[in-house]
């Protein structure tokens, strides 16, 4: 990934068109799931409602088993799982996760499956994963979700996309069943992975900063809600901000992206920015009001719990 020339912004930046057939041929896939979380059970459920055929597994069986009611077939194991995968999404935790499948189920699934590595596990860690689909003659590709639990459900991510073309369009039946746009990153694995960092940095910036802003109306006296209504439809006015600040002033927090997998997200972030000599201020920051949050018993909670820090 290091030292690649970027992408000229007409092949980097496309929208899929939903419904659409590219080849002209039947464009139902056979896909594995492998990790049923809040991201994987949403994406599952988009790629049933599509038409595709979907197997899931998870470590924990019970997390997968209520996809069965939606028509997923539902593997014991992770080998099972890939044994007829024509596409394998990978949507777990972390780099352990990512590499214990990868070490236990790489030999199962047939030889042309692609596999597609959509866990956030930074730069460090796709570089761990690209190395090891080497060893194993895996054809990798990257397909990272930006989005929370609803719109993996509804099928409305915003996918960022890094891979060889001819893998990238076998899969693309696949984007279009649980994306809005997908964002072509770059034609190597792990450019996907850089530009879900970036993006994620901003996440993680932006909802901390309006239970800051919050937090500021409120001690000074002032309905917190005068802080939305006052960006509401200004230059510096951003949709998260009214759904996680709503979140905020009522104090309910139901998980659409869990604090501590945002936690966990920071720490991937700072490491990658720290390595390419990139000031961590404002990250190491964010790591600690994170971080309080968490440490108050927020950590299970949304991500707009980091306003309780203030």
């Amino acid at each position: 990934m290091a030292g690649a020339a970027p992408a000229p912004r007409g092949a980097a930046y496309r929208r899929v068109r939903r419904g659409r057939e590219p080849h002209g041929e039947e464009t139902t896939v056979r896909v594995s799931v492998l990790g049923t979380g809040a991201m994987g059970a949403g994406v599952a459920q988009s790629l049933l409602r599509a038409g595709h055929d979907v197997t899931v597994w998870n470590r924990t069986e019970e997390r997968a088993r209520p996809l069965a009611e939606s028509g997923a077939a539902v593997a014991a194991d992770a080998a099972d799982a890939v044994s007829q995968a024509q596409v394998v999404l990978l949507t777990l935790f972390d780099t352990d996760a990512v590499v214990d499948v990868l070490e236990h189920a790489a030999g199962d699934a047939p030889q042309d499956a692609v596999w597609v590595q959509a866990s956030t596990i930074g730069v460090a860690g796709t570089e761990t994963v690209v190395q090891l689909a080497q060893k194993y003659g895996i054809t990798l590709v990257e397909a990272m979700m930006l989005g929370t639990k609803a719109p993996a459900e509804q099928g409305k991510l915003t996918m960022l996309v890094a891979g060889a073309d001819d893998p990238v369009s076998v899969v693309e039946p696949v984007l279009d069943a649980v994306s809005a746009k997908v964002v072509r990153a770059g034609d190597q694995v792990g450019q996907g992975t850089a530009l879900k960092l970036a993006a994620n940095a901003w996440i993680a910036s932006i909802t901390a900063a309006t239970g800051q802003s919050l937090a500021i109306a409120r001690a000074l006296g002032l309905d917190p809600q005068l802080f939305l209504d006052a960006i509401d439809g200004s230059a510096s006015d951003s949709a998260y901000a009214h759904t996680k600040g709503a979140a905020m002033i009522s104090g309910q927090f139901p998980a659409q992206f869990a604090l501590d997998g945002l936690r966990k997200d920071i720490g991937l972030i700072t490491d990658a920015a720290r390595d390419s000599d990139v000031d961590t201020t404002l990250l190491d920051a964010l790591g600690r009001v994170y971080a309080d949050a968490s440490a108050a018993g927020h950590g299970g909670d949304d991500i707009a719990a980091v306003g309780t820090a203030f």
